[in-house]
Formats: structure tokens, sequence, C-alpha cells
């Protein structure tokens, strides 16, 4: 069952097409990564997603329009922005106490339990806080929704990598079932590799990749070139090199990885690696690159 679909996604701002003739469709229980540069038109997919924006073109999100049906569709999303929105006057006891009174789905009991794993004091407000804290507050209060659907912009800005660490675990372990699904948008792509389950770029308005992690890993593949192979390594035409303390890193795609043995260490690239080449190579433009 699709948990968002889209086709012929539109939305343009003045002169500037911001989505441009989108599809996608993203099964129920899925980890999609949503990736691109600034500009791409990943902030406002994610707005028509949440219905914060009207668009051109077909969407559903959860079975609804989500700009006619916003109200009743919030019912079952939760969203994460890349700032955690919370009054600084606000104690953590009164914030349980908001949502608890405002979100029929929200499981005060399971957001304590979040909380129990961190230092956060039940009577500390929020400007007492660290950035770090605050994040975990946000996350306690949104994952203790009973959402069918998690859309998280950019979660782990600013954050340092124990706390960065400390959200996707939680998010794995505490929040992620095969009845929900989540919507990740973020720059940090290395960090959330094995989160995933399914990889989407998006480059100037236009969906430029989209496979799962499965077809990612036997799309790609990485060679380290041993120095008199190179010249053979280069002949099987990569998409990208780069020079790594003078050795040749070249990525391949649909490239068998038997003939590519012989020629230095073969691997898995990373998704930052593979972001890189397609963004930028000339054929990544909406004109020229059919995924």
């Amino acid at each position: 069952m699709a948990c968002i679909e889209a086709r012929g996604l539109c939305k343009a701002y003045g002169a500037n097409l911001a989505l441009d003739n989108v599809n996608l469709r993203v099964e129920e229980g899925r980890i999609l990564g949503l990736i691109g540069p600034n500009g791409a038109g990943k902030t406002t997919a994610l707005n028509a997603i949440l219905g914060l924006t009207s668009y051109q073109g077909e969407l559903s999100v959860l079975g609804q329009d989500p700009w006619s049906r916003r109200d009743h569709l919030m019912r079952d999303v939760s969203f994460i922005a890349d700032v955690a929105v919370l009054p600084r006057w606000l104690r953590v006891s009164q914030a349980l106490d908001y949502v608890a009174g405002v979100h029929p789905r929200f499981d005060r009991a399971k957001a304590e339990r979040f909380l129990s794993k961190t230092t956060i004091q039940r009577t500390s407000k929020v400007r007492e806080l660290s950035k770090g804290m605050v994040a975990q507050l946000h996350l306690a209060l949104v994952m203790a929704i009973d959402a069918r659907l998690l859309v998280l912009d950019e979660p782990t800005l600013g954050l340092d990598i124990l706390y960065r660490k400390q959200f996707y675990d939680s998010l794995l372990n505490d929040y992620f079932d095969s009845s929900r699904t989540i919507l990740v948008t973020t720059h940090q792509v290395e960090e959330i590799q094995h989160v995933l389950t399914d990889l989407m770029f998006i480059n100037r308005g236009r969906i430029v990749l989209n496979c799962s992690m499965e077809e990612f890993e036997s799309r790609y593949v990485e060679l380290l070139a041993h120095p008199e192979h190179i010249l053979a390594a280069r002949a099987l035409r990569p998409m990208h090199e780069r020079q790594v303390f003078g050795r040749s890193i070249l990525l391949f795609e649909r490239v068998e990885r038997q003939q590519l043995a012989g020629l230095g260490d073969v691997r898995t690239p990373s998704i930052a690696d593979v972001f890189v080449a397609v963004m930028g190579d000339p054929a990544s433009s909406p004109e020229g690159l059919a995924v």
C-alpha cells in the first residue's frame, strides 16, 4: 500500500519551477531519504506532502489529498523540522501536559520513557536546555504520537555526533515498525545510510535517482584501483573518478563486481559519493539523466 503517491506534481514560484513533473511512490513501512542540494525542491516537496502549500498534479498522502484534507490528515502525520520550535518559557512538564491535551493519539507514558533515557528534568524550562536536549524533548513529544507518517526535515541539524547517533538509534529502536513510514531529508547523508530502506535524489525540482537500498548496493560499486590497472579500469567507463592520497577511486554504475575484482579493491560506495557523482555530472540535469 502506498503511503505517499504523486503523479505529475508541479509547483511554481513565479518563473521558478520548484517541483517539475515529480512522480513518486513511497510504500507503507519504509524509510525514505530525500537528498538534494539547497534549492533542489526538498522543502517544497515536504510542504506539499504536509498540506502546507498548493500544487498542480496529483498527490495522495495516506489516501487523502493533503491540501484539502490537511486537518484530518494531521491526525496521522507527525513532523520534526530542522529547528525544534518550543516556547523558551515552557517547562518540560508543561510541554507534556500541552501535547496530551491537544493530540488524542499522544501516549504520555511513552514520552516519559523516552525522557527517562536523557538527563532532562521535568521542572526545567526550555531556555535552560542545551540545543541537543531541546531536540531530545521535541523527539520525545513527536515520537510518542501514534502517527502513521513521520516527516523529518534536517532533524539533527546543529547537533553533535553523540546526539545525532542517539536520535537515529531512538528512531529505529523506539519508533519505527512495519506500519509506520518515515520520510527524512538531511545533508548528513553518511549518518543515515544504515537507516534507510529507500533513497531518492532530487535536483532542480526533478527526481534524478529513485531506488531501494538493496538496488543501490547492487547498482553502484567503487574501485580503489591499483596503479598498474588504472587504464583498464577507466576503459570500463566509470561515472566518476577522484583522487585520495594519490590513489584513484572510480565509481561505476551497473558494472559487475567480478569485472573489477582483479583491478583493485572493490567496495560499496557511500550515498555521499554517489550523490556527488550524480549531482556533479552534467548528465544529472533533468534534461539528461534517465533513471
